[in-house]
């Protein structure tokens, strides 16, 4: 069995659902600490009309910074700026081939009633694994019987083990954090995965990459963005 484990991300980019895609069990951290100017409530869209990217965030209520993600909140005003997010989508992506599909997807992320952090960004997975046809099976970490008091390589293996995974796949940012001798002394083979050279055609003349995932599905039809989750490579 094939295991990918990722903090949850609001509207990550197109790595993070390949990682979904590639495995048969992809688990979301949710007793994991929030952290400021990070991707878990914000990520970047393009910007209308001047070929540069800016950034879009879900408010959240103001709180200790020690908590965990399923323990935040989002700001008693979430669905007002929400709705306000939303136009500035419409306002610099009317003009994109996939409008009239993806916006009634986001409206129903953006506008649905779960003020719980986690759980807001959760559905938001759900239903965008679900657009992009991904059939892998989402896990939340705090529903698996494995240490939580753990750390770092240790704790992922010790999920990959509840899981009887044979084999991890991570980001390519990974390399540094986990060896694979480790993970081959658990009977798990660990893989590092990286897209590989996606590109695709945006409003201007220069691409920018690594956008939102929004910004994927507003340019290509779900099934361009399958042969897109197929372009990586293992290092």
């Amino acid at each position: 069995m094939k295991v990918g484990i990722m903090q949850p991300y609001f509207f990550p980019y197109i790595g993070y659902f390949q990682l979904i895609n590639l495995v048969d069990v992809f688990v979301v951290y949710d007793e994991i600490e929030y952290t400021k100017k990070g991707w878990i409530n914000r990520n970047r869209i393009l910007s209308k009309g001047n070929g540069t990217d800016e950034l879009i965030t879900i408010p959240i209520k103001k709180d200790s910074d020690f908590l965990n993600v399923n323990q935040r909140f989002l700001a008693d005003d979430f669905l007002k700026i929400n709705e306000k997010t939303l136009r500035k989508i419409k306002s610099n992506y009317s003009k994109s081939p996939f409008f009239t599909d993806v916006y009634p997807l986001l409206q129903n992320i953006f506008l649905n009633q779960e003020k719980n952090l986690f759980h807001f960004i959760y559905y938001s997975l759900k239903e965008i694994t679900s657009y992009l046809n991904i059939n892998t099976e989402l896990v939340i970490s705090s529903s698996l019987n494995f240490d939580n008091g753990l750390k770092g390589e240790e704790k992922v293996i010790s999920i990959c083990k509840s899981l009887n995974a044979s084999e991890y796949l991570n980001p390519s940012g990974g390399t540094s954090l986990y060896k694979k001798e480790n993970f081959l002394a658990n009977n798990i083979n660990l893989e590092f995965i990286k897209p590989d050279n996606i590109v695709y055609k945006q409003f201007g003349n220069v691409f920018i990459e690594s956008l939102s995932i929004i910004d994927v599905m507003m340019f290509n039809a779900p099934e361009t963005i399958s042969i897109m989750l197929n372009k990586y490579k293992k290092l």
